[in-house]
């Protein structure tokens, strides 16, 4: 599958690698809030915009070497919703909200409920397993389908 922008056909591994070195933050942030959580109301979609900013602005263990919303947006498998699939931040198009609160996020706005989360996924059932995604996280909160995660003591040795 290909895109036609403007007069030009893109393959989407292309088009890829416009949006990583080439997207905004506002931009990028936005796109993934409505990609990972468009349907979790405005509250799941502050919580996974508030981990997506721990992690930027975390300065020890395995997040501490990103310093951007591209650096963690685009760190190997991470988020799904950043790899080349229909579904993806390619794809969509954010509305009013997603800019709104990709905004507040930038600006430092956080979400108490996740407090220093680093990790959300989404289990497809009820249960929200102890630990993700190993020993390094521990579970905090369910928000919609979504179960968060902060960090223990021994994520900060990795």
């Amino acid at each position: 599958m290909c895109l036609k922008t403007g007069e030009q056909i893109v393959h989407p591994f292309l088009l890829a690698r416009i949006y990583k070195y080439g997207m905004g933050e506002l931009e990028l942030l936005a796109r993934l809030i409505k990609c990972e959580a468009g349907g979790e109301g405005d509250i799941g979609m502050r919580a996974v915009a508030t981990v997506v900013m721990n992690r930027v602005r975390q300065g020890t263990g395995e997040y501490g070497r990103y310093n951007s919303v591209n650096d963690v947006v685009f760190a190997p498998r991470q988020f799904e919703c950043a790899t080349n699939q229909p579904q993806s931040i390619y794809y969509i198009s954010p509305d009013g909200i997603h800019y709104d609160i990709a905004r507040r996020a930038l600006a430092g706005e956080q979400l108490a409920e996740v407090g220093d989360a680093l990790w959300f996924f989404n289990p497809y059932s009820d249960y929200c397993r102890p630990n993700f995604p190993n020993e390094n996280g521990y579970f905090l909160t369910r928000i919609g389908n979504h179960c968060f995660y902060a960090p223990t003591s021994s994520y900060y040795s990795t």
